[in-house]
C-alpha cells in the first residue's frame, strides 16, 4: 500500500509539473487577473505600547493585531487593537480598538497619497472616551530612502477636551470644566533605508503634537503638556513573514513638564516615574 501511494503521488506530481510547464510556455494561455479585493493583517508583541512617545500600557508588554481590507480602486477599511494599562486605561475591556477607513493612490514620481480617518474606540470604557481623527500621508523616495510626511487633526471633541486642569483635580474626581471640548494637531515625518544585502531596514521618526494642556474626561490627553516632540530611531529585521523591531523611543516631556499631570502620568499610577521618558522598545510582528 505504501508503494502504491508513492507511485500515485509521483504520477500526480509528474502530471502537475507537465501542466505547469505547458502553462508557462504557452503564450496563448490567459493569465488570471489579480483579485479586486485583498486582505492583509498582522499580529505583534511589543515591550511597551507607545502612542506618540507616551506609554499606553504602563511601560509593560502589549499584544496587538490589525486587519486591512483593500480594494484595487484605492479604498480600504481596517481595524487595529491593543491592550492598555495605566495612563491608557479607561475601564471596560482595557482595550483600544481603532476603526480605520481611507483612500490610497499613486502620484507622479513614485509618490503615494493616503488619506483617511481613524476612530479611536475604548470598548466598555467610561463615557465620552471615543474620538475621531482624520489623517493624510504623502510617501515618496529619495535615493535609497523612503520618506513619509503626515498630518493628523482631531477636531473639537469632548474626549480630548480639558475637563481637569491638573492631576490633583482628576484624582479627586472634581471637574473644573465639565463638557469642555478640545482639538489636537499632530505632524510627523518618517524615514526608512534598507541596508543592501541584508534583511535590515534602518528607520527614524519625529513628530510634534499641539493640543490642550490639561486632562480630558478620563484623566488623559492626546497632547499631555499642550505641545511636545516625540521621536524614535531603530531598525527592523525581516525574515519571511516575521519582523523583529528594535528602537529607542523618547519625548521632550520632562518630569518637571509632567508634574501637574501627577499621579496619573506615571508608571503604576503611584506619582513617580515618567511614562514618556526614553526607552528601548522591542517588537515581534507576524504578517499575513
Amino acid at each position: 500500500m505504501k508503494r502504491l501511494s508513492c507511485a500515485v503521488a509521483f504520477a500526480a506530481a509528474t502530471l502537475t509539473t507537465a501542466a505547469a510547464a505547458q502553462t508557462t510556455t504557452d503564450p496563448a494561455t490567459p493569465t488570471a487577473p489579480p483579485p479586486a479585493i485583498s486582505v492583509s493583517g498582522s499580529a505583534a508583541i511589543v515591550s511597551d505600547y507607545r502612542f506618540r512617545g507616551v506609554s499606553q500600557s504602563d511601560r509593560q508588554m502589549a499584544v496587538q493585531a490589525g486587519l486591512t481590507i483593500a480594494h484595487d480602486s484605492g479604498l480600504y477599511i481596517g481595524t487595529w487593537a491593543s491592550n492598555l494599562a495605566g495612563w491608557g486605561t479607561f475601564g471596560g475591556a482595557n482595550m483600544e480598538l481603532d476603526l480605520i477607513g481611507g483612500y490610497k493612490t499613486a502620484l507622479a514620481g513614485n509618490a503615494t497619497l493616503d488619506v483617511g480617518l481613524t476612530w479611536y474606540v475604548y470598548p466598555g470604557g467610561a463615557a465620552k472616551t471615543d474620538f475621531a481623527e482624520p489623517y493624510g500621508k504623502l510617501t515618496g523616495t529619495a535615493g535609497p530612502a523612503t520618506l513619509t510626511a503626515g498630518i493628523a487633526y482631531a477636531p473639537r471633541q469632548q474626549a480630548i477636551g480639558k475637563w481637569y486642569a491638573n492631576g490633583a483635580e482628576a484624582a479627586a474626581g472634581a471637574y473644573s470644566r465639565p463638557g469642555a471640548k478640545g482639538d489636537n494637531l499632530y505632524l510627523w515625518g518618517d524615514g526608512a533605508v534598507a541596508v543592501a544585502g541584508t534583511p535590515v531596514t534602518a528607520k527614524a521618526h519625529i513628530g510634534h503634537s499641539w493640543g490642550q494642556n490639561g486632562l480630558g474626561p478620563n484623566a488623559t490627553a492626546v497632547s499631555p503638556t499642550g505641545h511636545y516632540w516625540d521621536w524614535s530611531l531603530g531598525a527592523d529585521i525581516a525574515v519571511q513573514r516575521l519582523t523583529l523591531g528594535l528602537a529607542y523611543v523618547g519625548t521632550d516631556i520632562s518630569n518637571r513638564d509632567a508634574a501637574y499631570l501627577r499621579p496619573s502620568f506615571s508608571k503604576g499610577q503611584d506619582g513617580t516615574g515618567n511614562i514618556a521618558g526614553g526607552t528601548l522598545l522591542a517588537s515581534l510582528t507576524a504578517a499575513f
